[in-house]
């Protein structure tokens, strides 16, 4: 068996670029419907609805449960980090988020004010998620476990 074989037999692996994969589509979709526009920055981004990082590691962690067993040291070390990653989406990636929206307002007012042209780019806003968000992505990564494994 030759490594791209091995890679795609892991089921937990495949679990989670499924998981990951399936949210930046719907994220992406949900997002177009939303504002009108199509962004395709949007399919690798982070931020917005599901939360992708939630779907990969609770796809994962669901998948590790089947596999080894909810005793399992893999399942345990999986689950330990989803809580990990969903609870770092929810606040400092949120927060993050939070200050570039300020902060882009206050390099723009001082643009208006001053009119002088500044040579930093706009800071990313879509960084974190909303504890629905999260909810969401997680529930989606945990069905996703379940129909890959």
């Amino acid at each position: 068996m030759n490594g791209f074989e091995l890679l795609t037999g892991n089921k937990i692996l495949m679990s989670a670029v499924a998981g990951w994969f399936v949210a930046q589509v719907l994220k992406t979709i949900i997002h177009t419907l939303v504002t009108k526009k199509f962004e395709p920055e949007r399919l690798t981004g982070s931020g917005g609805m599901p939360s992708s990082h939630s779907s990969t590691v609770c796809a994962m962690a669901t998948a590790s449960g089947l596999v080894y067993g909810l005793g399992s040291f893999e399942f345990a070390v999986t689950v330990i980090i989803a809580i990990i990653v969903m609870h770092d989406a929810m606040g400092v990636r949120l927060e993050t988020g939070k200050q570039a929206k300020l902060l882009n307002e206050i390099v723009e007012t001082f643009r208006t004010i001053n009119g002088k042209k500044l040579a930093e780019e706009k800071l990313k806003e879509f960084v974190g998620h909303t504890p629905h968000q999260v909810l969401v992505g997680a529930l989606l990564g945990i069905l996703i476990g379940f129909l890959i494994v």
